[in-house]
């Protein structure tokens, strides 16, 4: 079984205008139109049996309706939504628990667009709860793309919350901090956390020339497998980040390191069936 453990859909009647205001922010490309029939028909494209699909909530006041609508459409056509969480939701805690009761397998969290850091108490609150509650949590983690300069998630500050709180199911994004490689192993090797693997590897599907071709390189082959083997197969989550790689073309790369076939069906799906109960 494969299973892309980080995309993302739009209602179809926001999704253009979604994916054109966050292409011109990033300068990068989208592979698909948002909407989640594109992504059912990526997934027949490209092989994928499963989607986690991740909501990212930027106003606390959306949260308990956006995770409405993941309760409402998880499971439906291979997308398993997850919820969503937001660091300044009065009712975050609580939130938290009527996920794990409702049968959602985890939320996102994004401290880059939420504007919080991620060793705030804000934050370490909702790690301990989802932690108890046995959810798995996908962080956004490193610089992003469209923010340049903003950091509320390094592989440090990622640290320093992990020695507050107890959270065993955190994955972190962009192999563990998008653009912060180098850093990557030595913070965060020993804390147990999963990485996925989206956004991570060759270079960005940029729209234009505004990007240097250094700032368009993301992780080299050996770079990717050294990561792989510092926290070990088992800790690594296939994740596309679609619609802003092709499901298709990421599944390929990750086939054409020199991986161990253990290593692969363990990245490609079988962590991720371990984690969602699959």
């Amino acid at each position: 079984m494969i299973v892309d453990f980080h995309t993302h859909t739009f209602p179809p009647a926001i999704a253009e205008a979604a994916l054109t205001k966050l292409s011109a922010a990033s300068r990068s490309r989208a592979f698909t139109k948002g909407t989640p029939a594109d992504l059912v028909a990526s997934m027949q494209k490209a092989g994928v049996d499963r989607s986690v699909v991740l909501p990212v909530a930027t106003n606390p006041l959306k949260v308990t309706k956006m995770n409405d609508i993941s309760l409402a459409e998880t499971e439906k056509n291979g997308l398993i939504y997850f919820g969503c969480m937001h660091p300044d939701a009065e009712n975050a805690l609580e939130e938290v628990d009527r996920m794990a009761n409702r049968g959602l397998k985890g939320f996102k969290i994004h401290p880059v667009y939420q504007g919080v850091d991620i060793n705030d108490p804000r934050f370490l609150r909702i790690l301990d709860r989802a932690g108890e509650r046995d959810l798995c949590v996908v962080m956004h983690a490193g610089d992003d793309i469209g923010f340049p300069g903003v950091v509320r998630c390094s592989p440090e500050m990622t640290a320093a919350a992990l020695k507050q709180v107890g959270c065993p199911k955190l994955i972190l994004a962009h192999m563990g901090g998008w653009k912060n490689w180098e850093r990557v192993a030595d913070a965060l090797a020993d804390t147990g956390v999963y990485l996925d693997t989206s956004f991570s590897l060759g270079e960005i599907p940029a729209i234009d020339d505004t990007y240097s071709p250094e700032e368009k390189k993301l992780l080299k082959a050996e770079e990717f497998c050294a990561l792989v083997r510092a926290f070990g197969a088992e800790r690594i989550l296939f994740g596309t980040d679609s619609p802003w790689t092709d499901q298709k073309e990421s599944l390929e790369a990750i086939r054409a390191l020199p991986l161990t076939l253990w290593e692969q069906k363990a990245l490609l799906g079988g962590n991720a069936q371990r984690l969602l109960g699959i």
